[in-house]
């Protein structure tokens, strides 16, 4: 049964502990263990349910969101944490950290859950986060391919039809602001539709990126089913087929989600 989680956040905080729990940190730690109290920052935290899973094996936490509001909730779901010290919620631009030199050369484990895709400048945020890492420091990412189903995140249209309609985020821009628009989609979502299919993200072009910007990957997972699947729609994880995954220009069309963890190949000095 699929929950809606616009309407819901603490249903969505908890599925967001369980899902880093059972799936993300197992998938970390397949490219080496963490210190036994490592200091993890979360990127477009929201409400942390993410960040509860690594408190909850000692982890030093912060998370930043630019949205006030969810960050309110996470400072309640999580207040034992943030009253300790443990947990940190802040209301910024994550490039803002650049300014806090307690944070450079910080972090052991940087995480962008659903976040990379809507970022516009990954070339700054890239150098950011190099700056931010301790020696050997790790960043985890996982996305939806731009190309995949519902890459366009059409599933919070208010338009029932809309919502379930696969693939239609692929439509020439002006052409899908038509349709939006013809289904009476609010200005703001339109807006912020369109803002997702113009930084949308495929997994070559990811790979490429970290390439370009000094990273390794150090592992990397395809996903057919989403492990967030599990609790939204009560069906198994299930990775992308082999022979999928080498079919580099057709695979995001059928991959809901791409897991990697990759490193700085240098850490380079803190900025000035």
């Amino acid at each position: 049964m699929a929950h809606d989680y616009h309407g819901n956040r603490e249903r969505y905080f908890e599925h967001q502990y369980r899902v880093t729990a059972e799936y993300v940190i197992p998938f970390i730690l397949q490219s080496g263990p963490l210190p036994t109290h490592p200091r993890v920052l979360e990127i477009g935290c929201g409400e942390a349910g993410v960040l509860k899973a690594f408190l909850e094996l000692g982890a030093t936490t912060v998370g930043v969101d630019l949205s006030a509001a969810r960050l309110a909730r996470g400072a309640t779901l999580l207040s034992d944490a943030v009253k300790s010290g443990q947990a940190t919620l802040l209301n910024m631009d994550a490039h803002e950290l650049d300014a806090k030199p307690e944070f450079a050369g910080y972090f052991d484990l940087i995480v962008l859950k659903d976040v990379i895709e809507h970022v516009d400048d990954r070339p700054s945020l890239f150098a950011l986060m190099a700056r931010l890492l301790r020696p050997d420091g790790r960043v985890f990412f996982s996305f939806p391919p731009w190309q995949m189903p519902f890459g366009g995140h059409q599933q919070v249209c208010k338009s029932w039809l809309l919502s379930r309609t696969p693939y239609f985020h692929l439509l020439p821009t002006s052409l899908y602001r038509s349709v939006l628009s013809a289904f009476s989609e609010k200005p703001t979502r339109v807006e912020s539709l369109l803002a997702t299919k113009r930084t949308g993200l495929g997994s070559l072009e990811f790979e490429a990126l970290l390439q370009s910007s000094g990273y390794r990957i150090l592992n990397e997972r395809l996903y057919l089913l989403n492990p967030m699947y599990s609790y939204r729609f009560g069906v198994r994880p299930l990775e992308q087929a082999h022979w999928v995954a080498d079919r580099k220009i057709l695979r995001d069309f059928v991959t809901t989600c791409v897991y990697c963890t990759a490193q700085p190949r240098a850490t380079p000095a803190p900025s000035s």
